[in-house]
């Protein structure tokens, strides 16, 4: 067992090992995990979450990593988590995204943690909530959120992020059709990215008009922006940071961003307590009181929704 008021004293000095404990405990379910987040709940809720998410291919490790450049530049302090598909075998994280943003790994300034799926969908790993308030507490300034790239399925990003940037890119085909289907609603900002390929114009002019068809904006109501960028060479990159922090100015005036917390701290208990039911009933199995439950039903006596209501109504009174 590990002391996990040491390690949030660590953490909050900056040290790199104590944040990796700490997720590592989040990440394997530990027995101490509600003592980290007790721990860690005085300590939060200063974090600008930012989700990056888009079709693989697109670049997103490449713009999250121009993105760490130019916060840091600003002097804040970045924490990322690239959430990649799991290893079939092993089941950790397969690309390792970390890799690819090696030039910020001897930065004190950066956390990145590569995050596996181990098979939750909608792009994010389960344990994502609770790595971002670690992060969070750990006085990251900023979190970006990479999502793992899986389509149009992956829209899980805008329950857990404060602002949701969409990444395309040209020529890849069905670029746009990818976000037609959930990705494109979720956006408060999109990105072109590889905006020196031919097409790019193009992709601009089709995302806008397509952002024009499902618009049903009120005077005030943000307008999701549209950047081109080339990530590669951090060109656009300024017009991004301007974009995120219009978007973050305009939630705070509004109420959104608090409201924003709101609904993500509620879908986290919500998860939460719905992981716990499953635990129960799956303890059950071979109890008696299933059985009898099962009986009634074939016998005629009872439906599975009253049998259903009653086996709920015996796990809460547990």
């Amino acid at each position: 067992m590990q002391d996990v008021s040491t390690l949030v004293a660590q953490a909050r000095e900056g040290r790199p090992r104590a944040v990796a404990r700490l997720i590592s405990l989040v990440e394997g379910a530990s027995p101490q995990l509600r003592e980290v987040m007790a721990a860690l709940a005085p300590l939060t809720g200063n974090a600008y979450v930012v989700g990056l998410t888009g079709s693989p291919g697109v670049g997103k490790s490449t713009s999250t990593s121009a993105l760490v450049t130019a916060y840091r530049r600003q002097g804040r302090r970045v924490g990322v988590l690239a959430v990649d598909p799991s290893s079939p075998f092993s089941g950790g994280a397969l690309l390792g995204d970390r890799v690819r943003m090696s030039e910020h790994a001897s930065d004190p300034g950066v956390y990145i943690r590569s995050m596996a799926t181990r098979g939750h969908l909608g792009g994010l790993a389960w344990a994502a909530p609770q790595a971002i308030r670690v992060l969070d507490a750990a006085g990251c300034e900023v979190i970006l959120v990479e999502t793992v790239g899986v389509g149009q399925s992956e829209v899980e990003i805008a329950s857990q992020a404060d602002t949701s940037v969409v990444l395309l890119a040209p020529g890849m085909g069905d670029g746009i059709q990818a976000a037609k289907a959930g990705i494109l609603e979720i956006g408060d900002l999109y990105v072109v990215n590889k905006a020196d390929r031919d097409g790019a114009d193009a992709t601009a002019r089709e995302l806008n008009h397509m952002l024009g068809l499902g618009e049903s904006r009120g005077p005030g109501d943000w307008r999701p922006p549209i950047v081109k960028t080339v990530a590669a060479r951090s060109e656009g990159i300024d017009e991004v940071l301007e974009a995120l922090e219009k978007h973050r100015a305009w939630m705070e005036e509004r109420g959104v961003l608090a409201e924003r917390r709101r609904a993500r701290a509620a879908r986290e208990v919500e998860a939460i307590a719905v992981t716990a039911l499953r635990e129960r009933i799956a303890d059950l199995h071979g109890d008696r009181r299933l059985g009898a439950l099962a009986e009634r039903i074939v016998t005629g006596e009872l439906d599975p929704y009253r049998a259903a209501d009653e086996l709920v109504a015996g796990l809460t009174t547990r």
